[in-house]
């Protein structure tokens, strides 16, 4: 009798002691994220426009303004006097990682420079690139300010403005600065969203020495609504092309792009993801934005890494 009430206090003390365990397990850990579903959540890439002030003041890597020179650079389409020539305001984050690393230059949508565009280019230094982010509006505002100088319709307005030729110019003298960078590779790609992923198609074709070029949602260099293969023609560098499904305005011009690109025996590559919308790697406000952004971020970080390591 005395050795079956012994046994039941051990039993009981162990059940209570494996209770306290449970509940002190089910409490949250101090300071960790609420719980997001599956089928939303995402990891490995550009985070939504919401998140990226905190994305940047949280980042471990290092990130700095700096001013590149525009000397020697064509003054054509210069929206005030000294516009042309005037530095331009430049973000660069550097990747953390013994060896130098290949450069990749962000090309900024339609609004131009901000925080998210920043907070991607600190994505890519991520993913081991160093990342170069121009606003390719310096010296356009006013009292030769940048995209921050202005309203949101007069950027709209003056991105609307640069010509082909100034934005080549631009983004050659950023190019050239990053080759210069002690931590860099001699390599040296580009990527775009929107306004700036058709930018990024067209700097594949007029700078020879590219070494890939990633576009989302951005369309080919057109010529009367149709690809213009002739510029398409100066192309020298892989191009990877990421598009939205209900997208249609820029998605429908891809099956003629990809005609037009085989005829000419250049290599792009192209991947429609079906429910997502125009911008759906700054916006993920539906599951399909969300999914297509993750999907497409895993796809140019490979495709990045195979043409610049």
């Amino acid at each position: 009798m005395k050795d079956r009430t012994i046994a039941a206090f051990f039993t009981v003390a162990s059940l209570s002691i494996h209770a306290s365990f449970a509940q002190e397990a089910s409490k949250p850990v101090q300071g960790s994220q609420p719980v997001v579903p599956a089928k939303i959540e995402f990891k490995g890439g550009p985070v939504d426009q919401s998140k990226a002030e905190a994305t940047l003041k949280d980042s471990p890597r290092h990130g700095e303004w700096v001013d590149v020179p525009m000397a020697g650079a064509a003054k054509e389409g210069a929206g005030e006097a000294g516009a042309a020539t005037a530095p331009i305001k430049t973000w660069v984050v550097y990747p953390e990682r013994a060896d130098k690393a290949p450069v990749v230059i962000v090309i900024h949508e339609i609004f131009g420079m901000t925080e998210w565009v920043r907070a991607t280019a600190d994505q890519l230094a991520a993913d081991g690139f160093i990342a170069i982010a121009p606003d390719l509006l310096s010296g356009k505002g006013p009292k030769g300010g940048a995209t921050d100088s202005m309203k949101a319709e007069e950027v709209r307005e003056a991105i609307r403005k640069l010509t082909p030729d100034e934005v080549s110019s631009r983004l050659n003298a950023v190019r050239e600065f990053g080759l210069k960078l002690p931590s860099a590779s001699q390599k040296v790609g580009c990527i775009g969203f929107c306004w700036g992923g058709s930018q990024s198609f067209r700097y594949a074709c007029t700078q020879p020495k590219l070494g890939a070029a990633a576009v989302f949602y951005g369309t080919a260099p057109m010529k009367d609504s149709k690809p213009d293969t002739e510029v398409l023609s100066k192309a020298q560098c892989p191009v990877l092309g990421l598009y939205g499904g209900n997208d249609a305005r820029v998605t429908a011009t891809v099956a003629a792009t990809g005609e037009a690109m085989g005829t000419l025996k250049k290599s792009f590559e192209q991947e429609t993801y079906e429910g997502a919308g125009h911008g759906f790697v700054r916006q993920h406000s539906s599951p399909a934005n969300t999914d297509a952004a993750k999907k497409a971020w895993g796809r140019t970080v490979a495709f990045l890494k195979k043409h610049l390591e």
